[in-house]
């Protein structure tokens, strides 16, 4: 299949395009950064995500768009201009990307776009699945702000899946080499109050979802990616600490996070027990539904 693919060059995108690309589809990254070296199944076309250009002329043969562009949402402060731009990174960008989907009068891929369990706001001990309600929150209403632009591509024609992911965990980015460093230094512990719930996903499953969804025709609409089981805080930590042969013991004060963080700072110290639903009644096998092994797979690498 030709696969166009925008927020190729992060995180996710970066492992995502290379396992399409071994896969042997035909795969275009949309990226601001021109000049990168392109392989007979993996070209870069530039664009600036948030005008029109040549980069559209690639939707008239595609298969599938993947839509993982946005700021990082954990890499600062929450400054009123911070709140900005992740908005505009991602809602202006996936309007500008349906617009153009919607100029294509006769080809109509597949959309998967990105979106975040942040969409269910801060909960207790509530099992959320893809038909609970939103929430509320800044998170919240970004991301059904973000959703409701991927869904006006449903209008004509297109499958919508809306990937609600969770902590996408992995050793060469996200929110986990930030918090493996102090157990490593012997002063890791819990973010208090420790209860709040922390959905995960391994990347390798995240990639494995996006695939199962595009080759699954039925699947439309929200699914949340994060892994069967959802744990607390303390028992991430501790399930870290176990993995790491180091002490789960310096807990990190909530009141401390919300006044350097601000907004940022609630976000770590409340959460979502997410429940894969869709995933799971759709047939999708996970590598990694318990949390251990998947710790020890990221931390086997070095």
């Amino acid at each position: 299949m030709k696969i166009i693919v925008t927020g190729g060059t992060g995180f996710i995108g970066r492992a995502l395009i290379n396992e399409l690309a071994g896969q042997r589809h035909e795969v275009v990254v949309l990226t601001r950064k021109a000049g990168r070296p392109s392989r007979s199944v993996l070209r870069f076309v530039e664009w600036d995500a948030r005008s029109a250009g040549p980069w559209q002329t690639e939707l008239a043969s595609a298969h599938v768009v993947i839509n993982l562009a946005g700021e990082p949402i954990a890499d600062g402060r929450w400054t009123e201009s911070r709140k900005q731009l992740l908005l505009n990174s991602r809602i202006l960008t996936t309007k500008l990307l349906v617009d153009a989907l919607a100029g294509q009068s006769t080809n109509h891929p597949i959309l998967v776009s990105a979106s975040g369990i942040g969409y269910y706001g801060a909960s207790d001990d509530r099992l959320l699945d893809e038909r609970s309600s939103l929430g509320e929150g800044f998170l919240a209403g970004l991301s059904a702000a973000w959703e409701a632009e991927a869904l006006r591509a449903s209008q004509f024609g297109t499958r919508v899946v809306l990937l609600r992911t969770g902590m996408v965990l992995e050793q060469d980015g996200g929110a986990l080499p930030k918090m493996l460093l102090p157990f490593r230094l012997f002063a890791g512990g819990p973010i208090l109050p420790g209860t709040q719930w922390v959905s995960w996903i391994h990347r390798r499953d995240l990639i494995g979802l996006i695939q199962w969804a595009i080759a699954t025709p039925t699947v439309s609409g929200p699914v949340n990616a994060v892994a069967p089981e959802a744990v607390t805080m303390k028992t991430f930590c501790a399930t870290v600490g176990k993995v790491l042969h180091r002490p789960s013991w310096l807990p990190v004060p909530g009141l401390a996070l919300r006044v350097a963080l601000g907004d940022l700072g609630t976000l770590m110290t409340t959460g979502q027990r997410v429940h894969p639903a869709k995933a799971l009644a759709g047939g999708y096998d996970f590598r990694y539904p318990t949390l251990e092994p998947a710790l020890r797979a990221i931390v086997a690498k070095g």
